[in-house]
């Protein structure tokens, strides 16, 4: 199955910049990051921000803008069977150079597992080299990931993400 990501959820404020891989099957159904129910990511933010969980997905997606939190995935299409990481082929990468001009206050790249970081070694190597630019693998919060409870991606997460 073809698969092709969203646009990033942005603005000018933002300095810090989360990417996954590329959204499950529920999310590309639902037109939504992290939609599935049991991805821990939303809870996990919104504890880590000191907010109350948002109901609404633009809600949620205004919660992370309010603390200059960008979203976005290092592949913008691929193909994949499922929603697993490991069944990614094809992929192609975001064009974050162009990301990086347009919103100069990005600093901070997290990735959102593993397969988000290497995606974007692949496709990134002159950004690597920047040394204004601050990146972090993080634990993915997949239900795929469970053996990283709740707790434990608090404390890796909180160790980056600052309110």
């Amino acid at each position: 199955m073809l698969c092709i990501g969203f646009p990033p959820s942005i603005d000018e404020n933002c300095h810090t910049l989360i990417l996954g891989s590329m959204p499950g099957v529920k999310s590309l159904q639902e037109e939504q990051y992290y939609a599935h129910p049991q991805n821990r990511f939303w809870p996990m933010m919104a504890t880590l921000l000191g907010e109350t969980l948002p109901q609404t997905y633009p809600e949620k997606l205004q919660m992370l803008l309010r603390h200059h939190i960008a979203l976005w995935d290092s592949i913008g299409t691929c193909e994949r069977a499922g929603s697993l990481d490991s069944a990614i082929q094809n992929e192609q990468g975001n064009d974050f150079t162009a990301l990086l001009q347009t919103y100069p206050n990005l600093h901070t790249i997290c990735f959102n597992g593993g397969k988000s970081a290497q995606a974007f070694k692949r496709f990134n190597k002159n950004l690597l080299k920047r040394t204004d630019l601050d990146f972090h693998a993080l634990p993915s919060t997949s239900p795929a990931n469970a053996r990283w409870r709740l707790p434990m991606l608090l404390e890796a997460w909180g160790a980056v993400i600052v309110r």
